[in-house]
């Protein structure tokens, strides 16, 4: 199939299905997942779809959002890798806030017993997992639950933020780029994201490569108030003012 015709069948699957997946479209169309990626990126610059994390939507449904179940199946191999990288990030002793999100939670399943730490976290599901963990002391952040990505948000999380100071937030993230830094679909979350850079000593995001280009609706941080950014080999690109881990 040439690339005009892939162009085409993307263009009237996310007419009709209101989004088109990265890794479903490959294996239909038995291409590479980076070639459909940039099939999609290609569309994005003609104005036909916008990206959104592992895949793209029509313009005219930027609201769309994937729920946890579905975005926990994408690049699980990768977010596994990450999560098992980002373990070198975790202090022996001290406090650290999880951000809500599926790579923040293979995170949490993976945190040592031998380690005594105090965890704050927004997320029902990484809340959860620690909480069944005798050597580690939760503190679940209250406020208004998003179902999409069980995440508490909104003034009371805010509050509770407020003067918080952690020695490392590990960050969810839905897009990022060098032009837009870290972004995130919805406005309230994005606040609270913002509380939580401002709240660690360290900041780390834990992303895999897909979620780069695909820029959101609400920036939470630009690169240069992140102090590491843990990804996979699929990011090929380099990041100015900012480290990168590929796992």
């Amino acid at each position: 199939m040439y690339a005009t015709e892939r162009h085409r069948l993307l263009v009237q699957r996310a007419r009709q299905d209101g989004r088109v997946d990265v890794a479903d479209m490959a294996a239909e169309l038995n291409v590479a997942p980076e070639t459909i990626r940039r099939d999609l990126g290609i569309l994005e610059r003609q104005g036909l779809v916008r990206r959104v994390y592992g895949g793209a939507v029509m313009i005219d449904r930027l609201d769309f959002e994937p729920g946890v179940a579905q975005r926990d199946q994408t690049n699980a191999a990768e977010k596994e890798r990450i999560a098992k990288a980002a373990l070198q990030e975790v202090p022996d002793r001290g406090a650290i806030l999880l951000d809500a999100g599926t790579t923040t939670s293979r995170l949490a399943t993976l945190l040592p017993a031998d380690k005594e730490l105090i965890v704050f976290t927004n997320s029902l599901p990484v809340a959860t997992i620690v909480a069944a963990r005798p050597n580690l002391t939760l503190h679940l952040l209250g406020g208004r639950i998003r179902g999409t990505t069980l995440a508490a948000v909104e003034s009371w999380t805010l509050q509770a933020l407020d003067g918080l100071l952690v020695d490392v937030v590990f960050l969810g993230t839905n897009g990022f780029s060098a032009e837009h830094g870290f972004t995130t679909p919805d406005v309230a979350e994005a606040a609270v994201k913002q509380a939580m850079v401002r709240a660690g000593r360290r900041r780390v995001v834990l992303a895999d490569h897909s979620k780069h280009g695909a820029d959101q609706l609400s920036r939470f941080a630009h690169l240069s108030e992140v102090d590491l950014l843990i990804t996979d080999s699929g990011l090929t690109e380099e990041l100015e003012d900012l480290e990168v881990v590929r796992a």
